[in-house]
């Protein structure tokens, strides 16, 4: 059960909380929308998971000859590839047709994210690249996934913002094998199409590009209107702490191959995502609804 239990990679879930972003920038807090997003939230869950258990089947080659991914459970032994496919296809079905029954736009979504990620697993992400775009759109596919329970479009500029993170954390997560294989190690084959200077730039253009883009939209009409406030512009401060905390870490510490243990495990970048959400909301109901 444990073997399962990795195989699916629930840690990774974290990324899915993407799923909830529109509610939040549009504060919609009705019980009905939580409630359905948290289901949609679920849903993503098991696309994302029978995702990852396709891509250990197709790469079960190549993990046996990474240093790390070796461990995982199919490269292993630990879980046949009879029981994976049997998971992958049950996850899948489950996914989808969860989907399908809860709000048929949300199915569209979920189908759109499950047959990108299984080009992507079968050979697009050996393309330098476009493997990174692919996965800055399937967070986009998040945002729209939990925007399906808001009667109103999804504004531009959280797709936008989201884009550009997903990018700089994936240009970190290339650098990390990047280095491996300086050192000798098996890594993925699109890594010959990345050095580790082309990386640092495209980190760096990335990173002032997200914190220009974060300002630039608050200080925009719309969300100066919204909060009937121009002190939006505060909370910039900790999104410009996030990322170069997340540099730090990835030029530094050069421990950044998976963004999601990141979150989980660096108190300073869960402090600055804390103090953002706090002074975000403080700034809505004090500064702009006293």
């Amino acid at each position: 059960m444990n073997n399962l239990i990795s195989l699916i990679r629930p840690h990774q879930w974290l990324k899915n909380l993407f799923v909830f972003a529109p509610l939040f920038f549009a504060f919609a807090f009705e019980a009905d929308i939580l409630w359905q997003t948290l289901m949609g939230f679920g849903l993503f869950c098991l696309v994302a998971s029978s995702i990852y258990v396709f891509n250990d089947l197709n790469d079960v080659a190549e993990d046996r000859r990474h240093p790390s991914k070796q461990n995982r459970p199919i490269a292993s032994g630990a879980v046949s590839a009879k029981t994976a496919w049997f998971l992958f296809m049950s996850l899948g079905v489950v996914a989808l047709g969860g989907a399908f029954f809860l709000q048929t736009d949300l199915f569209y979504v979920l189908a759109l994210y499950f047959l990108m990620n299984i080009a992507y697993s079968l050979g697009l992400k050996h393309v330098p690249i476009i493997d990174i775009f692919i996965i800055a759109i399937g967070f986009v596919l998040r945002l729209f996934a939990g925007n399906v329970f808001l009667n109103q479009p999804l504004s531009m500029w959280i797709i936008i913002m989201t884009f550009l993170l997903a990018i700089f954390l994936g240009f970190a997560k290339r650098r990390d094998d990047v280095l491996l294989q300086q050192q000798g190690q098996a890594t993925r084959k699109n890594i010959d199409g990345y050095n580790l200077e082309f990386i640092n730039a495209a980190m760096v253009l990335m990173s002032a590009v997200i914190i220009i883009g974060y300002i630039q939209y608050t200080i925009t009409p719309e969300v100066m209107n919204r909060f009937g406030t121009q002190h939006v512009y505060l909370t910039a401060v900790f999104v410009i702490l996030g990322i170069l905390r997340y540099m730090q870490i990835t030029f530094v510490d050069q421990k950044s191959s998976s963004p999601t243990r990141v979150l989980m495990y660096d108190g300073f970048i869960q402090l600055t995502i804390a103090g953002w959400l706090v002074s975000y909301l403080l700034i809505y109901f004090f500064a702009a609804h006293p």
